[in-house]
């Protein structure tokens, strides 16, 4: 998912999902101190635990030794019962009824957790959670007991994974994960072919949703947001009749690159306004393509992403360059010479100084405060309010972007 789009997911869940829409507002200033340890300046109310997760993840990833106050952090973060919420401002108080947890900042934390390692414990206590608040229907929604989405259920499946579960053999009501997903897929026929939903409607119809679609194809093949780099097959994608969840996947890649084909990027409309450019959910998409073997149709979007990135993920702070990173990283982009930026020492520049940094990405000074952040000026900025409408109205999912692959387990 586009990663401004953690304060919609909330909103939306608080509301229940897609009930109102808030007004488009300027970026609020922080109501809360910025915890040492967390990354980026900007509220944490939202997506706290999201973009944590999502920068260790990226960090991991390209060899990057996060600073032990900032796995600290995440780990305080921790509810009793294993669950996560999207932030918990005195971490020293007890969760109650009161804590909004759920299962994207868990699935996230756990999948963060996971590839950092040594913390077996904690993300069994997640995982543990995560299993009890499964829908009979074999998928989750952001809430616990809310409708399951194809987002969220993609994102958690990237937590099975990553302790070493079998998503399929993770059942409810005699349903999988999987069995969840399948039920979002457009059929080949009509608009929207092979795409996924993020949910059905009121009336129980499916419309296609690029956001949607790139999370279900890298979840359908059983990995994490941080996808999976697969040598590309070199051969054209069409969308198939199928109920197995791996040509579901192909159908989903079908789609996002037919998509991408007239711009080169995918785009976001509020209702009255004129189309803009979607960063978040291109780089999703670039993930997808890459995980399914698709990853030479992304090449376009990549290049595209390279020289229009550069302001989208300055205002988003954290976790649009750790999203930034992870897709290069599927596709083969250089991470340290992207269109010009050094997307690591980027990303080590929002939060504590790191403990080791490999020798061709100079590792940063340590922040110290907003000062200190002269390229993450607004995490959940300007951009985040603007997403937040497009989010609801358009019933944009959430979870996608953190569900980081595990290079020491295979599903």
């Amino acid at each position: 998912m586009n990663v401004v789009r953690r304060s919609a997911a909330v909103l939306a869940a608080t509301a229940v999902i897609g009930a109102a829409t808030p007004a488009v507002a300027a970026s609020p200033s922080p109501s809360v101190a910025i915890p040492d340890g967390l990354y980026g300046t900007a509220d944490p109310k939202y997506d706290g635990v999201w973009r944590q997760s999502l920068a260790l993840l990226a960090q991991d990833t390209v060899g990057v030794k996060p600073a032990a106050k900032a796995v600290d952090w995440l780990l305080g973060q921790q509810c009793a019962n294993g669950a996560y919420a999207a932030f918990r401002p005195d971490a020293a108080k007890a969760c109650d009824a009161k804590v909004m947890v759920d299962t994207n900042s868990t699935a996230a934390a756990v999948q963060a957790l996971v590839a950092l390692g040594g913390h077996d414990t904690e993300t069994g206590k997640a995982v543990g959670w995560l299993k009890s608040v499964q829908n009979e229907d074999g998928g989750w929604g952001y809430s616990p007991g809310g409708s399951s989405d194809a987002n969220s259920t993609s994102v958690v499946i990237g937590a099975l994974t990553a302790v070493g579960e079998q998503p399929a053999q993770v059942v409810k009501g005699g349903k999988s994960p999987y069995d969840a997903l399948l039920t979002f897929a457009l059929p080949c026929d009509g608009g929207g072919a092979g795409a996924f939903a993020f949910q059905p409607d009121k009336k129980g119809t499916l419309a296609a949703n690029a956001d949607a679609t790139a999370a279900a194809v890298v979840g359908a093949l059983g990995k994490g947001l941080a996808g999976d780099a697969v040598k590309p097959a070199g051969t054209a994608v069409t969308c198939k009749g199928a109920d197995d969840r791996e040509q579901a996947a192909r159908n989903g890649a079908a789609y996002l690159v037919t998509a991408l084909a007239k711009d080169k990027h995918l785009t976001s409309t509020l209702p009255g306004a004129k189309a803009q450019p979607d960063h978040g959910n291109t780089a999703d998409a670039v993930l997808a393509l890459a995980t399914a073997g698709q990853g030479d149709k992304a090449a376009d979007a990549m290049r595209w992403l390279e020289g229009n990135s550069r302001t989208w993920a300055k205002q988003g702070g954290p976790a649009a360059y750790a999203q930034l990173v992870l897709a290069a990283h599927a596709e083969s982009a250089d991470v340290r010479d992207f269109g010009g930026q050094d997307l690591v020492s980027l990303l080590n520049a929002t939060g504590p100084k790191p403990a080791s940094v490999p020798a061709s990405a100079p590792a940063p000074a340590e922040h110290s405060g907003q000062a200190d952040h002269k390229d993450d000026s607004s995490d959940s900025g300007v951009s985040v309010w603007w997403i937040v409408g497009v989010g609801l109205v358009g019933g944009i999912g959430v979870g996608f972007l953190l569900s980081g692959r595990n290079r020491r387990r295979q599903p």
